[in-house]
C-alpha cells in the first residue's frame, strides 16, 4: 500500500476546492480581510472564515486580528513538496504512455 504525508494530504485537501483555489489567487494579489474576501465570493463570513482556516490549517494562509478585522495573508507553505509529486507522477505518466507509442510502432510493422 502506497503512503502519503500528511501535510501532502493536507495541502492536496485544501486546494480540491475552487473557492479555495480562488482565495490564494486573491491573496496572491495582496492581503484582504475576510470581509472583503466573504464580498468577492458571494460567500457568508462563517462560510468563508471555513474555507480560511482550512486553507491556515495547510500553511497557505494566515491570518490576524487587527481591532475588529481579521487579515488574510498567503502563508509560508510553498508547495514544493507537492509540486515534486506532481512531477514525479507526470513523468511516469509519460514514461508508460512513450512505452505504449514504442509498442504500438512496433506492432504497426508486424502488420504489414
Amino acid at each position: 500500500m502506497v503512503q502519503y504525508t500528511p501535510p501532502l494530504d493536507t495541502a492536496f485537501a485544501a486546494l480540491a476546492d475552487r473557492t479555495r483555489r480562488g482565495i490564494l489567487e486573491r491573496l496572491g494579489c495582496g492581503d484582504a480581510s475576510i470581509s472583503d474576501l466573504a464580498a468577492t465570493f458571494e460567500m457568508t463570513l462563517t462560510g468563508i472564515k471555513k474555507h480560511v482556516q482550512i486553507l491556515e490549517g495547510a500553511g497557505l494562509a494566515t491570518t490576524e486580528k487587527v481591532g475588529r478585522v481579521r487579515h488574510c495573508r498567503l502563508g509560508p507553505h510553498r508547495l514544493e513538496d507537492e509540486t515534486t509529486w506532481i512531477a514525479r507522477y507526470q513523468e511516469m505518466v509519460e514514461a508508460r504512455l512513450d512505452r505504449l507509442g514504442e509498442f504500438l510502432e512496433r506492432t504497426k510493422g508486424d502488420q504489414s
